[in-house]
């Protein structure tokens, strides 16, 4: 990569820090859930096309996705932008940082478009934490043409070839027959004590899961008032394993629990999937080596290759993406104390100057890491062999 295109797209992010971190602040003041992110993506595309890009709002049948495309070169990059947020607790992920960081990337990549043979295409998608955005854009043809894709998360570490779960998300219905709770108890049929044979079920399963399995719940109904037999009861559940073949192992053990469950008390019980699959990261080895040299040389310390393989990052989408094509998935470290992920801590965190040098970094790693890809002949031939092998056997 030569020192001047490096100093082009360090310039461009400094010219735009302002417009940056007040996206990402923006995003995180107003947290929206998944596929109700109506202000978040519009503020994302709205820059978007205020600089340049051809926005398309509203892609694959979602709401709240978008794409936003630069240039008109062979090799078509993806830079994936979140913007979702958790119930009650805000942007305890971060994706504002997500969406900030991959605007940042692009807008310092595209004064470089023609020069990089790139077509520069910022991906809005939504619903990460549930919902599966990602892999509903996937199966609708957004990254067909697409010959690489980045984004960079938020976390109390930094790492390059992040690893996650695979997961999948159910919920569990079980219907009963009321009555009253003290006059006429034999006459009902109890839907609460099925979801507490299920999880008593499930419990006891623990002991005896594979390595990387995991299981988590909650009780989303559990009945109405205490002097009725409760009739309907549901739970949620994530199922979560170190790859696919174990995760599909996984549901079929805790598909016995629930019906164990429905047996022991004559309840009927139905098995809801709540999401789409997620599948483990696996990220590009070239893609997350260039993206290494490039943290480091602007000052980060990511963990070593064999730190990472002891982390883990909880499970995301973007794992189904980095199985179709060429991805990566870094994260990138912002000051947070002893927060984590998912806490109410991490999204105050998600709002501060650690946070605010994270997108800014965040982009400009992201973008040297494109500028190698692009300017890579061995590279580029391979990445350009994926579309046209997909469209070839299309």
């Amino acid at each position: 990569m030569g020192t001047d295109i490096k100093m082009s797209t360090r310039s461009a992010v400094e010219r735009y820090s302002d417009a940056l971190v007040g996206l990402s602040r923006s995003i995180h003041a107003e947290p929206e859930p998944a596929f109700a992110e109506h202000r978040s993506a519009a503020k994302v595309a709205d820059l978007l096309a205020a600089e340049g890009f051809e926005v398309d709002r509203g892609v694959a049948d979602l709401e709240t996705a978008f794409t936003a495309s630069f240039g008109s070169g062979e090799l078509v990059l993806g830079l994936c932008a979140e913007y979702d947020a958790l119930p009650e607790i805000g942007h305890a992920c971060g994706h504002n940082v997500i969406a900030a960081a991959s605007t940042g990337a692009a807008l310092a990549l595209r004064d470089l478009a023609d020069e990089l043979g790139l077509t520069i295409r910022v991906i809005g998608t939504p619903a990460e934490e549930v919902g599966g955005g990602k892999v509903l854009m996937l199966e609708r043809g957004v990254f067909d043409d697409v010959a690489f894709s980045m984004m960079v998360h938020p976390a109390p570490y930094e790492a390059v070839a992040a690893r996650s779960l695979a997961i999948t998300d159910v919920e569990v219905h079980y219907t009963g027959k009321p009555s009253h709770a003290a006059a006429a108890p034999h006459l009902g049929v109890n839907a609460a004590d099925a979801i507490t044979v299920a999880q008593v079920a499930i419990g006891l399963a623990r002991q005896h899961l594979e390595p990387g399995q995991m299981v988590s719940g909650i009780v989303t109904r559990g009945g109405t008032v205490p002097n009725i037999v409760p009739a309907r009861t549901s739970a949620m559940f994530d199922l979560r394993a170190d790859d696919l073949d174990s995760l599909r192992r996984l549901e079929e053990r805790m598909n016995r629990c629930f019906e164990a469950g429905a047996v022991a008390t004559g309840c009927t019980h139905e098995v809801v999937k709540v999401s789409p699959v997620y599948a483990e990261l696996t990220p590009d080895p070239w893609l997350a080596d260039a993206y290494r040299r490039a943290a480091i040389e602007l000052g980060r310390h990511p963990l070593s290759p064999e730190e990472e393989l002891k982390e883990k990052i909880g499970s995301t989408d973007m794992g189904n993406i980095t199985r179709a094509l060429p991805a990566i998935h870094p994260t990138i470290a912002i000051d947070c104390g002893d927060a984590v992920n998912h806490q109410i801590e991490f999204a105050t965190a998600c709002a501060s100057a650690s946070a605010d040098r994270a997108v800014l970094d965040g982009a400009l790693a992201l973008a040297w890491t494109i500028i190698d890809a692009a300017t890579s002949a061995e590279q580029r031939t391979r990445l350009l062999s994926r579309v046209s092998n997909h469209f070839g056997e299309a």
